[in-house]
């Protein structure tokens, strides 16, 4: 008897692609990882998804998921503009399609994130979710009442650009006290630098925090500004619960503990929703894209028990 046919997922990343293929009970088979070529420009990226995509394809592969930053056309497979990879109007589905000749679909990658957590992470079971996704930038994908929302654009979930901090530090969207100026990890490693402080990742930050006035004073700076991004979100959205995912939640309770605080002090008639670390960590992306790539091959309920 012939094997049942897996899919493959790209993750494209601003520093880095994730690749992994994945068997018919979704189980991961093979994993890649590249660095994201973007200061070679915009085909040296798409060429690399292709690349990724290309090596972990197998004859009995059925679908190839993408998802990427930016803001995505998801029905055309179209990256309308990623600023930190230099796509605009790039056709990355139909770049991987036309290689492989097999279904290629691509979603937000903070959509994906949220799509992996609401089936197979601790989004399962609730039907009002927000996922705030933590790395070089920050976004957040959002379920209301068991649906993803994508908005009138598809342009929803740009939690980073919430001001926080009127007249603030400037942030690379061109506003200032953006959230994402202080909480996203790009930002508290340029913002630690900036002190003479020495960290190639957020990860060196939260290492350093204990020992450093510095470390410790940026820390909490950001940790409070995501926490207050969260009171608006909670306001507006009601979530039942708020997830934190991508690469930052590394850093445990030292994120979760001070941004609940954060949280809860600002709302002062009602109750914080909790406030969880994914168990998916990073590769929540990876795993949604996974998802939409078994949805183009007919396998809703693929990838359901992976965790």
């Amino acid at each position: 008897m012939s094997r049942p046919a897996d899919v493959v997922a790209v993750d494209l990343g601003g520093t880095t692609i994730k690749a992994a293929r994945f068997d018919a009970q979704g189980v991961t088979e093979e994993t890649l990882r590249l660095a994201t070529p973007s200061s070679e420009g915009p085909q040296a990226v798409v060429a690399a998804v292709v690349r990724a995509a290309t090596a972990l394809v197998r004859v009995r592969t059925a679908a190839v998921g993408l998802c990427a930053p930016g803001l995505i056309d998801a029905g055309a497979g179209v990256v309308r503009y990623a600023a930190n990879l230099g796509l605009r109007d790039t056709s990355l589905a139909a770049a991987v399609a036309d290689r492989l000749r097999i279904p290629v679909t691509l979603e937000h990658d903070v959509r994906a994130a949220c799509l992996a957590e609401q089936r197979l992470g601790l989004g399962a079971d609730v039907q009002d979710l927000l996922v705030v996704v933590l790395g070089t930038g920050i976004a957040a994908g959002i379920v209301s009442n068991g649906q993803l929302v994508e908005g009138a654009h598809g342009f929803a979930g740009e939690f980073g650009h919430i001001p926080v901090h009127p007249d603030g530090e400037l942030c690379a969207c061109g506003q200032h006290g953006c959230v994402e100026a202080y909480a996203a990890a790009g930002a508290l490693v340029r913002r630690y630098r900036r002190t003479g402080g020495t960290a190639d990742n957020a990860a060196d930050i939260t290492a350093q925090k204990d020992t450093d006035p510095e470390a410790a004073r940026l820390w909490a700076e950001g940790t409070d500004a995501l926490g207050r991004a969260l009171v608006t979100a909670t306001l507006l959205l009601d979530p039942q619960r708020i997830v934190l995912a991508g690469g930052m939640t590394a850093a445990g309770d030292a994120l979760a503990e001070p941004v609940r605080h954060s949280l809860q002090s600002g709302l002062a008639w009602r109750t914080a929703p909790a406030v969880d670390i994914s168990p998916l960590g990073a590769d929540a992306g990876l795993l949604g894209a996974a998802l939409r790539a078994a949805e183009a091959a007919g396998a809703r309920a693929y990838l359901r028990t992976t965790c």
